[in-house]
């Protein structure tokens, strides 16, 4: 069953905005498991920022790239749902080493008001879902064909070339 090749992890209103969990998410899908928990440790150290672009409204450029952020907190949770993705890819018997993110999901989740006298402002609540599946054998590395030579042609012998054809302007 295609199933059995699958690892899945699911956090359940979890304490992150959600337009940072969305770009996060578009940011890591596609990505190997290890490459992704390191660039988000990059996000926590502010040495790389996540590209916005869904919700990009007012937000300053970053190098290298258009509208970007570091959201520290969404990252953190992150990296813990992406180790235990890999925990629960090793107890179905997966290679942990080679799992690429097929789904990455974040969703809004009920928004509980704030306890006190200002009752009418709510906090921030998402879930995300994230699936991961092993790469097979021959895709985890990526193989070029091997290019064609091109030959240095000097103007000298593109001339003798012309002539001996004929096609030379008098």
């Amino acid at each position: 069953m295609e199933n059995e090749r699958l690892a899945k992890v699911k956090g359940m209103h979890l304490s992150i905005s959600k337009k940072h969990a969305v770009e996060i998410c578009s940011f890591i899908r596609g990505k190997e498991v290890k490459r992704s928990k390191a660039q988000l440790a990059e996000v926590i150290a502010m040495k790389r920022a996540i590209p916005m672009k869904r919700y990009k409204r007012n937000i300053g450029h970053k190098g290298g790239m258009a509208a970007g952020r570091y959201p520290i907190k969404a990252s953190k949770v992150f990296i813990d749902l992406l180790s235990s993705l890999e925990s629960n890819a090793e107890n179905k018997g997966l290679d942990s080493k080679s799992l690429i993110i097929i789904t990455s999901v974040a969703n809004q989740a009920s928004r509980p008001f704030h306890p006190g006298r200002q009752r009418r402002t709510k906090m921030k609540r998402t879930h995300v879902e994230l699936i991961a599946k092993e790469a097979e054998q021959g895709t985890t590395k990526k193989t070029e064909a091997p290019k064609e030579e091109v030959k240095q042609v000097s103007k000298v012998e593109v001339k003798k070339v012309k002539e001996s054809k004929g096609e030379t302007k008098q």
